[in-house]
């Protein structure tokens, strides 16, 4: 009895294809590939453009800036950075990186134990512990400013940087432990029963084992906390007066009775913009890391 054997059907890119069609299907790949580029680019210029306009215009003359039709070509001049800087906006930068870098700190120091206590030691009822955490932020700020307002008299601590410290402290902290909880969760459970095995107590693994494993990942949190810290406006315009003014009130002291000085505000929005650009760029190695840590894989 004789058996009949049939050959398999070449799959579509097998060597049965002729070569024309394998031709065609590299041509349709790489034309999808260079238009899904093209509008990647172009998405990223519509982004870009309010910055790169707000970085021209710093460096205008303000009848250039205000003028309709917009200017494209003038003379480029860095009076407008002098005219910030004479207005002493250094007790300004100071009061920022004061309330945010100390206020960066007390997050990372609080979150770290309290993250690997709902993920790598889980308490009781983790979930509700986790709800709590973000429902602090579900609060409007405007709901809680008059309670803020009064305590803050009754102690005397109205136009005071510490109290801007524990009010960035208290806004971020939430968000910070649900982020250091994720990156704790992607620790093997190996390397903690090694590390137990080996004799280290809670304080050694967390020192030598499970921080330097999450390192982007605090990397990460720290910059985001540094960038809700520096942004914030509304505590620091009702709290604060002359002493502890930050950043973005002083942004607000350019728009005067007189009007509104587009390129002097650019100039002191770019000033005020160049510690986070400068952080992120010098941290873009663990934040891409650490924002990655909690993917999928």
């Amino acid at each position: 009895m004789a058996t009949t054997l049939t050959s398999p059907t070449p799959a579509p890119g097998a060597a049965g294809e002729g070569p024309a069609a394998r031709a065609t299907r590299r041509r349709t790949g790489s034309a999808g590939g260079r238009l899904l580029t093209i509008l990647t680019w172009l998405l990223a210029l519509v982004f870009f453009a309010p910055v790169l306009w707000m970085v021209t215009t710093s460096f205008k003359q303000e009848n250039a800036a205000a003028s309709t039709p917009p200017t494209f070509v003038f003379e480029p001049t860095l009076q407008q950075y002098a005219d910030v800087l004479a207005q002493n906006a250094g007790p300004y930068f100071a009061n920022s990186l004061i309330a945010t870098g100390v206020s960066t700190l007390l997050v990372i120091a609080l979150a770290v134990p309290a993250a690997y206590a709902l993920s790598i030691r889980p308490v009781q009822k983790t979930s509700d512990v986790l709800f709590f955490f973000i429902s602090t932020k579900m609060l409007p700020v405007v709901a809680v400013i008059m309670p803020i307002y009064v305590i803050s008299g009754r102690l005397h601590v109205l136009d005071n940087v510490w109290t801007l410290v524990v009010l960035y402290t208290s806004m971020n902290l939430p968000i910070a432990v649900w982020m250091m909880r994720s990156f704790f969760q992607e620790v093997p459970s190996e390397v903690l029963e090694a590390a137990q095995m080996d004799g280290a107590g809670l304080m050694k693994t967390l020192r030598s084992v499970l921080i330097p494993m999450v390192a982007p990942g605090i990397a990460a949190t720290a910059l985001i906390c540094v960038i809700f810290s520096w942004n914030e406006f509304f505590f620091a315009l009702n709290l604060t007066a002359a002493k502890a003014a930050t950043v973005p009130v002083f942004l607000m002291g350019t728009m005067t009775s007189e009007g509104l000085f587009l390129a002097k505000l650019s100039a002191a929005s770019v000033l005020a913009s160049l510690p986070v650009v400068l952080a992120g760029w010098a941290a873009q190695k663990q934040l891409v890391r650490g924002l990655s840590m909690g993917a999928v894989k």
